[in-house]
């Protein structure tokens, strides 16, 4: 495929490892798998194929696998051919009503509605790239590097498409790729200042991602290696890797030097590839997961720092996308780890914390309660646990909580213990309990006068007192 490395993303070889699998109920699941092994083994007959891959496309629009099936079905029926009006009048319905899908961010009908398209114009760049961005609003992000890839390989020279595969490699930390998507553009009569100044920005973005460490050291034998001979140990493990795939220690070896390169979108290729190649064992997928969480956080820290350069609706929408799509892969991560070994009280502890950033305060109250076996987390958990049952308006819960968490936390973590105390004075003075809004107010006075609106608050208490009467 052209410009296969642009907008690259590792795609599981297997379905059922769609971060949108777990969300279809049992008999989906096995409905569209029927079609899948359908689809496939209907290679001959490619129109066949091409319904059985569209409704797993359209039933599961956040599996990559499903996405690659369909494209590939469509390559194989009209080869490089592009399409012509004929197939452009067809599909002039389906256009009007993806954008009326888009507009009302109805994103599945963005997708369905691309499919029937591509099925008359696979090599419709315009439809691939709105697909791209109905994945990308889903935080489906396998799939939205699947479109852009069919996207740019039907359009190479195309700005608009060079323009969003060099945005989405950017996101995901592959400067190189995307310098090289606005090269392209640079060619085009009317854009060459317009790629000079994003080449020039994306040539800092690598040298802060590069220097500050953001991608991270992996801590195999390589990390410490010194550089003649890790060069070397690359060269020999590339070649070990192809003679052997089920290499799996090689393999991970070399994602890791990958990774200290920086070169993201090869390391995650090579660990999908371990991760086949080892039947999915677990200890594979556990330091597949580790990278994950870790390029995850680089990945909202690069789009940070940009955001701090260049503040643009466009950086805060990159910033809070990733930030979303952080926050979901942490959930499934954790996850699953609770459910792998549900005595280990830290696992339960940040899941906890991610349910309750993610808005569902039941279910981070339930982990929090089991991780407060967990002693030495006592005080902190104690907050949070205020801070969700306050959530859902439970309120006296929420005091005794946060006074639980004063109790316990000691000036060592001050910044904790300054939170809760704040937490329970606030909300005294809600339930009209100005004495205890007072004390513990006041507490957070003595440790920080300058901390929130304190000041403040304790003027209001102080005034409300001589008044008989609090307001706010």
């Amino acid at each position: 495929m052209a410009n296969e490395s642009t907008a690259a993303t590792p795609v599981p070889a297997d379905p059922a490892l769609s971060p949108s699998w777990a969300a279809l109920s049992t008999a989906d699941r096995s409905r569209l798998m029927q079609c899948f092994r359908t689809g496939t083994q209907a290679a001959g007959n490619a129109q066949y194929a091409i319904d059985m891959f569209s409704a797993c496309v359209t039933g599961d629009p956040g599996n990559a696998v499903f996405a690659q099936a369909l494209l590939a079905a469509l390559r194989r029926k009209f080869g490089a051919k592009k399409s012509g009006t004929f197939s452009s009048l067809l599909s002039a319905g389906g256009r009007t009503g993806m954008k009326r899908a888009a507009s009302n961010a109805q994103w599945r009908d963005v997708v369905k509605q691309g499919v029937e398209i591509l099925k008359s114009n696979p090599a419709d760049h315009a439809c691939l790239l709105a697909m791209a961005e109905a994945c990308g609003n889903l935080m489906f992000v396998d799939c939205q590097a699947v479109y852009l890839r069919a996207a740019l390989d039907a359009a190479p020279a195309d700005a608009e498409v060079n323009r969003q595969c060099g945005r989405f490699a950017a996101s995901q930390g592959n400067f190189d790729q995307a310098i090289e998507c606005w090269r392209r553009i640079a060619r085009i009569k009317g854009l060459a200042e317009e790629a000079e100044r994003e080449i020039a920005q994306l040539s800092v973005d690598k040298t802060i991602s590069a220097g500050k460490g953001l991608v991270g050291r992996a801590g195999h034998q390589a990390a410490a290696t010194e550089p003649a001979k890790a060069g070397d140990r690359r060269v020999e493990l590339m070649q070990s890797v192809r003679d052997n795939p089920a290499d799996v220690e090689g393999t991970l070896e070399l994602a890791d030097l990958f990774e200290q390169d920086g070169r993201i979108d090869e390391a995650e290729k090579l660990l999908a590839r371990a991760l086949s190649a080892s039947g999915n064992e677990l200890k594979v997928r556990e330091h597949v997961e580790d990278r994950q969480l870790r390029w995850a956080k680089s990945k909202v820290m690069i789009a940070e720092q940009r955001l701090a350069t260049s503040d643009t609706p466009e950086h805060r929408e990159t910033v809070d996308k990733l930030k979303r799509a952080q926050l979901r892969q942490e959930l499934e991560i954790f996850g699953a780890r609770c459910s792998r070994y549900p005595e280990n009280l830290t696992w339960k502890y940040e899941l906890a914390l991610r349910l309750k950033a993610a808005g569902k305060f039941p279910e981070a109250i339930r982990h929090f309660q089991e991780a407060l076996k967990d002693v030495r987390r006592k005080g902190s958990i104690s907050l949070e646990l205020g801070e969700c049952f306050q959530s859902i308006k439970q309120y006296p819960l929420a005091m005794q909580n946060y006074e639980a968490a004063v109790e316990v936390l000691t000036d060592r973590e001050l910044e904790l213990r300054k939170r809760a105390l704040y937490r329970a004075g606030v909300l005294a003075a809600g339930l009209k309990d100005l004495d205890a809004a007072q004390k513990h107010l006041s507490a957070v006075a003595g440790l920080d006068y300058g901390y929130r609106d304190v000041a403040e608050r304790l003027d209001k208490l102080r005034s409300a007192k001589d008044n008989g009467s609090l307001e706010g």
